[in-house]
């Protein structure tokens, strides 16, 4: 019967320490995501870094909308050609990237990455 006891007990402290673990990776992955996708430039308003939905942009370059095939999102090419993305930074800063690897910098600057 001790020996029992011994198990039982040693069984209750795994699971209660790997719930604990759990817990903590959990929370460590919900922190991290939380700002990974979105940068705020000095006029204070947020700027998808990878991504533009076709309502951030200016009602005249909302041409040629669809939906990208594999996550679903809504994203407009305006005459940019199959496989862009038009992404619109600033005034002085719009443009043509391939589908998703455009982003906005800190100074309003629109920049591809390969």
């Amino acid at each position: 019967m001790p020996d029992e006891n011994l198990l039982l007990t040693k069984t209750v402290h795994m699971m209660k320490a790997l719930t604990l673990a759990l817990l903590i990776c959990g929370i460590g992955a919900s922190m991290s995501f939380a700002g990974a996708s979105d940068v705020a430039p000095a006029n204070g308003l947020l700027t998808r870094v990878d991504w533009q939905d076709p309502q951030s942009l200016p009602s005249q370059f909302r041409n040629h909308c669809t939906y990208e095939s594999f996550t679903g999102r809504p994203y407009c090419s305006n005459h940019c050609g199959a496989d862009y993305q038009f992404y619109y930074c600033s005034e002085g800063s719009f443009g043509c990237c391939h589908l998703g690897r455009g982003y906005c910098d800190l100074s309003g600057l629109l920049r591809c990455h390969l």
